[in-house]
């Protein structure tokens, strides 16, 4: 019996965790799709992309829910945006200041915690966890490139892209 109430329990806390990660999408947005990042064993995170239309559009505004599967340093979180971005040969004289930007407004990833990034109407970018505001980058540039990491065809991580723009 005890182990049938921890199990209900742990579903109950599972669920709110997730409604939580998901508070700051705008009420007007559909899921467009999602997938699993994994590299090599390690599971990193979940990814989930939704859009006004449950469509990806690149004209289109977006949010990026990413909810961890390990603990991730923020200082880890950002050296990989700028690996991303060389890798992908995004060039822009504003990379250090958005890099100052992200370590100011990004903290510590433990388990189970989430980022959001939620494109505003002019193209700048919010980001959240659950429903607190962590800062803003206003800079549509910023945020074109800061989600070509996940939606350029020219990711290094094609499945997962396809996945997560609802093409498989």
């Amino acid at each position: 019996m005890k182990f049938i109430l921890c199990g209900i329990i742990a579903l109950f806390s599972l669920n709110s965790y997730a409604a939580e990660c998901t508070d700051s999408v705008p009420d007007d947005f559909s899921k467009v799709g999602q997938t699993r990042l994994s590299v090599y064993f390690w599971d990193v995170y979940d990814a989930t992309l939704y859009s006004p239309t449950g469509k990806y559009k690149q004209d289109e505004r977006q949010a990026l829910l990413l909810e961890y599967l390990r603990d991730i340093k923020a200082e880890d979180l950002i050296e990989t945006t700028e690996e991303e971005w060389q890798k992908l040969e995004l060039n822009s004289d504003k990379h250090e200041q958005w890099l100052e930007k992200l370590n100011s407004i990004w903290p510590d990833i433990k388990e189970g915690d989430c980022l959001l990034l939620v494109e505003k109407e002019d193209g700048t970018a919010e980001f959240y966890q659950g429903d607190k505001l962590l800062g803003e980058i206003e800079d549509k540039d910023f945020t074109e490139q800061f989600l070509a990491i996940w939606l350029s065809e020219n990711s290094r991580f094609e499945s997962e892209r396809n996945e997560l723009i609802g093409e498989k």
